[in-house]
């Protein structure tokens, strides 16, 4: 039976493999979740029907599939082609996915706590989450948690670096990501903030989108092979300020050209306008993922 089973294996696709091992992931990550959160996740979305702790939770599985998606992008010494059967040398590439992406997971959630404390951080987001069921809130969320899963699987793909090359750049991209929020926030004539405590879910999700976009931005930034500190960190910094540039304008670009008869602010705060928001969100995470194949 033994030698049957090990027969069999010969012809077993790897990539159902690397399937069976991203839901593994998926429900580690799930378990590390409830560690670190002081609400029963399972009693808010299914006894309560808590969306914002739904959108929130599908956020972070976003970001954990991301972060699994860069660890299978590293070199592996098995490529994941469609080849067939278990080696020693695909054994190793299992084993260093698992590593990679179990490192992604412990950083997204640590992330995830900074970015709370620095990007939202005039209100609690855990009583808005819970308590108050607040979907702006929580689609910020999503937006950070989506860009941060970016961010890592970026920082981890690719050869010709390590972890060290990969941690650096990815604590650089965390603080693009936070100055990006802070510069959203200087150029709204609002106070996202104010809004978003409100329970207005238009500017969540007009802010959750364009982190999204800025995440795509640095995933460009830091994907790829590390080519040496000096030129590595100038292209990063490169990408980094054409994203700034480049999804501000396209904010004015949207009152003027997209949607020329609609007051795009006034839409997000004083109607609510949902429609407004997502197609704020649509267009510049279409550009940056033009920016993304283009360049």
């Amino acid at each position: 039976m033994i030698e049957a089973l090990i027969n069999a294996l010969e012809f077993f696709p790897r990539g159902l493999v690397y399937v069976g091992l991203g839901l593994v992931l998926l429900f580690l990550a799930k378990l590390a979740n409830d560690l670190i959160t002081r609400h029963n996740i399972n009693e808010e979305i299914g006894a309560k029907g808590n969306m914002a702790i739904a959108l929130g939770m599908s956020g972070y599985f976003a970001g954990v599939t991301l972060v699994f998606v860069g660890a299978v992008f590293q070199p592996l010494t098995v490529a994941v082609d469609g080849g067939l059967g278990f080696n020693r040398e695909f054994g190793a590439d299992l084993v260093r996915v698992l590593l990679y992406s179990l490192a992604g997971i412990v950083a997204l959630n640590l992330s995830r706590i900074l970015m709370d404390r620095l990007v939202l951080f005039k209100f609690s987001v855990q009583k808005e989450l819970v308590e108050d069921q607040n979907v702006g809130t929580a689609a910020v969320e999503f937006g950070m948690q989506v860009a941060i899963g970016l961010l890592i699987a970026g920082a981890i793909a690719g050869s010709g670096g390590g972890p060290d090359t990969a941690l650096a750049f990815f604590g650089l991209g965390l603080v693009v990501l936070i100055l990006f929020a802070l510069f959203y926030e200087f150029t709204t004539p609002f106070n996202i903030h104010d809004e978003i405590e409100k329970d207005n879910a238009a500017v969540g999700v007009s802010l959750g989108g364009n982190l999204i976009a800025i995440g795509l931005v640095m995933l460009k930034a830091v994907f790829g092979d590390f080519i040496g500190w000096g030129a590595s960190i100038a292209e990063f910094l490169t990408f980094a300020i054409i994203g700034f540039v480049l999804l501000y304008v396209l904010r004015l670009l949207i009152d003027l050209v997209l949607l020329p008869r609609i007051k795009v602010s006034n839409s997000l705060t004083a109607e609510r306008n949902l429609g407004v928001a997502f197609i704020e969100s649509t267009v510049v995470i279409s550009a940056a993922l033009i920016l993304f194949f283009a360049i």
